[in-house]
């Protein structure tokens, strides 16, 4: 008898609960154990080795990303600035995600800034280099980044801690960006990377023959004195594109001949700095073996001379003892 109240009163909560459906579920937690956005903890102070390399990597990846599906919505927007910068946010988003799965725990701020650090090293350091590699024989020659000390590049305005596995990771992120992207979509204020050096002058055209010159002269006699009658103006128009439809076959073949010559250069530079690096490696080898050997003939002086030292003073007290 005294439990009929409880269920009465359990049969009104439960008809109050009955009224009112319950709320949505959350939605289910991600499979990977990394905290969201708000919960995380970034780390501060300078950045590892291996966080610049994740980094770089996040930074290749993202480029790849972006060349296979942001290019249609850039052709569609109007409102350039907004959608550039909040693409840009997203990206760096991305950045971070990809860095703090993989152990680099920097916010998306700090990822921009380093990354920003690192391009303003490279340029520094690449533009160095090929001053070195273009040295001439008047001048004396100037030594190669890899090989100087920490206080030689910071006496050079250089940075003082750029690792040659870093600066090959952001060469190849750099040109893999060139090659993904159109060169009219590049960015005005973009470092091109050391394969893009400066190219050298296109090769001479080659000479026409007298028939040849002739025709041309002609040609163009013909088309300065249409342009001055108002009569005519599609003949115009063709005699004028005529002679312009060769010059576009033949830029194209100096362009892409010059570009052959420029990564032949740049991959002979390449080759010139890792041989540069084995002589630099060798030479400190050298030095190790000749102070070795320095300081074994010292020892081995040393030993002779107490060994002498020692016979004297046994010769001097056995001539006492007589």
């Amino acid at each position: 008898m005294s439990s009929d109240p409880p269920n009465h009163h359990h049969l009104h909560h439960h008809h109050h609960h009955q009224n009112h459906p319950p709320p949505p579920l959350p939605p289910p937690l991600p499979p990977k154990p990394i905290p969201t956005t708000t919960g995380r903890e970034y780390r501060k102070g300078n950045w590892t080795l291996q966080e610049t390399l994740v980094l770089i990597s996040a930074k290749k990846l993202d480029d790849e990303r972006r060349s296979r599906g942001v290019i249609t919505t850039t052709t569609t927007n109007n409102n350039n600035n907004i959608d550039q910068s909040r693409t840009a946010e997203l990206r760096w988003k991305w950045v971070e995600n990809y860095c703090y799965e993989r152990g680099c725990e920097r916010s998306q701020n700090q990822c921009n800034d380093k990354w920003d650090n690192l391009l303003r090293d490279y340029k520094k350091v690449r533009d160095y280099q090929r001053c070195v590699s273009s040295d001439s024989q008047d001048r004396p020659r100037l030594p190669s980044y890899w090989s100087m000390e920490k206080h030689e590049r910071k006496e050079k305005g250089l940075p003082t801690n750029l690792v040659c596995e870093v600066y090959d990771a952001l060469t190849d992120v750099l040109n893999r960006r060139c090659s993904l992207k159109p060169p009219s979509s590049q960015p005005a204020g973009a470092v091109t990377p050391l394969s893009s050096c400066p190219p050298p002058p296109p090769p001479p055209p080659p000479t026409l023959p007298p028939a040849a010159v002739a025709l041309g002269t002609s040609v163009s006699v013909e088309t300065s004195d249409d342009s001055a009658g108002p009569s005519e103006p599609d003949t115009k128009k063709r005699r004028r594109n005529k002679p312009t439809s060769p010059g576009g076959g033949s830029s194209v073949v100096r362009g892409a001949s010059v570009l052959a010559q420029t990564l032949l250069a740049c991959e002979e530079r390449r080759e010139k700095r890792h041989r540069e690096l084995l002589e630099v490696e060798e030479r400190r080898l050298r030095l190790e073996e000749h102070r070795t050997e320095v300081h074994r003939q010292g020892i081995s002086g040393l030993i002779s001379a107490v060994n002498s030292l020692s016979g004297a003073i046994l010769a001097l007290v056995s001539d006492r003892k007589q």
